[in-house]
């Protein structure tokens, strides 16, 4: 673990009461975590989706053997 810059003592000190644009929240990186979710679940709906298709086409010719 490092110590903290005298640039970085206000992001957790609770200074000023509020979050200003530059106080460094993220999520893993990820400034803008609106965006973030919903890109999440587009992916998950993709992939729900593929393995719905995969399945139907093996069901599909299983059924046909």
């Amino acid at each position: 673990m490092r110590e903290l810059k005298s640039s970085e003592l206000s992001f957790v000190s609770g200074a000023g009461g509020g979050c200003s644009g530059g106080s460094g929240n993220d999520i893993g990186g990820v400034r803008n975590s609106g965006s973030f979710g919903r890109d999440l679940i587009n992916i998950y709906e993709g992939a729900v989706q593929a393995t719905s298709y995969m399945i139907e086409r093996v069901a599909r010719a299983w059924k046909s053997n």
